[in-house]
């Protein structure tokens, strides 16, 4: 019997948490229903739309000017809309963060509180934010979702002259489902001869659609985002595709053959989450072909640690790893 079994890795107990990480994982789960399942989707989106960041919180306290363009979607979609925000300390033109929210494919908006992360990076190194609004599953199925964002990455880079963006230094940037978004974008940016990326930031990202890695059957039930969890997303995403041969790459990033030629890749990942050893493997892949991956496990964090207990040290740590590899990426 082979581990990716799930009877053997059941045997298998999950790695310790965090000791700052343990207790208000407690706390969260407490109030959280989990894991989440087609009946709950509703309830996280509601969760969702009471904690959306409002324009001063993204100003911050003038740091950043904030527009809302409405701008073209896919061919023959509807029209999405893009969250700008503009360093107001220089004028430009700006390194950009092309952020995809998470949300598990099912749920969040391009005002989530996980975009609070990506404005202290910006903030930090003088990058301006560009957060798509893309259509949701299962309403939405694939390829809407990953259309949209490339949609709005397109329309980014064409106008980035009249938004003072430099849109030679874009790096597109996403937390669990969005970090998976980031990941086909970089894929389909590549294949179409679209915008040369500078980077691209894969935040637990959500890349395996068959959710049939031994982290996935190990922290079964544990944490916020365990398999059950992931097979709802992937299931209102892809339906009865899910697992077989007729799910994209551009849908699920793990079954890109070809990982050569990509933008550098940023991957971080807790040790206790499912996505884990998906998130080891493309790296491990985009090595092994020749390409630029940093690679972070942070041991005993759980799916998006830095998010719900930003002040462990453990999330400072992964905190400051992705404003100095986004540093380094930006030196001349």
């Amino acid at each position: 019997m082979t581990l990716t079994e799930p009877a053997a890795s059941r045997t298998v107990p999950h790695p310790p948490f965090d000791r700052q990480l343990d207790g208000p994982l407690r706390e969260i789960l407490r109030t959280l229903p989990t894991p989440l399942t087609p009946d709950l989707i509703p309830a996280r989106r509601e969760v969702a739309r009471l904690n959306r960041l409002s324009d001063d919180d993204i100003r911050r306290g003038g740091a950043f000017t904030v527009t809302e363009r409405t701008v073209p979607g896919p061919a023959g979609a509807p029209d999405i809309s893009l969250l700008i925000c503009r360093p107001t300390a220089s004028p430009g033109p700006h390194p950009v963060i092309y952020n995809t929210h998470g949300g598990g494919m099912v749920g969040g908006h391009n005002r989530t509180t996980e975009l609070a992360g990506e404005l202290s990076r910006a903030e930090a190194l003088g990058m301006a934010v560009v957060a798509v609004e893309y259509r949701l599953a299962p309403e939405h199925p694939d390829p809407a979702p990953v259309e949209d964002c490339y949609a709005g990455l397109l329309w980014t880079a064409e106008h980035a002259a009249e938004l003072s963006l430099d849109p030679e230094r874009i790096v597109v940037s996403g937390n669990s489902a969005g970090g998976g978004l980031a990941a086909a974008m970089a894929l389909l940016a590549r294949d179409r001869g679209g915008p040369r990326l500078l980077g691209q930031m894969l935040q637990c990202p959500m890349l395996d659609d068959t959710c049939d890695t031994p982290s996935a059957y190990q922290m079964e039930r544990v944490g916020l985002w365990d398999r059950v969890s992931n097979m709802t997303g992937w299931d209102a995403l892809l339906g009865d595709r899910r697992g077989t041969d007729a799910v994209s790459r551009y849908a699920a990033p793990a079954r890109a053959a070809d990982l050569r030629g990509l933008a550098p890749a940023f991957i971080d990942v807790g040790s206790v989450e499912s996505l884990r050893d998906e998130a080891v493997t493309y790296a491990t892949r985009i090595w092994q072909q020749g390409g630029e991956a940093e690679l972070h496990v942070w041991s005993g964090a759980f799916h998006s640690f830095d998010e719900w207990v930003p002040d462990a040290i453990v999330s400072r740590s992964a905190q400051a790893a992705r404003v100095d590899w986004l540093r380094r990426l930006l030196l001349p």
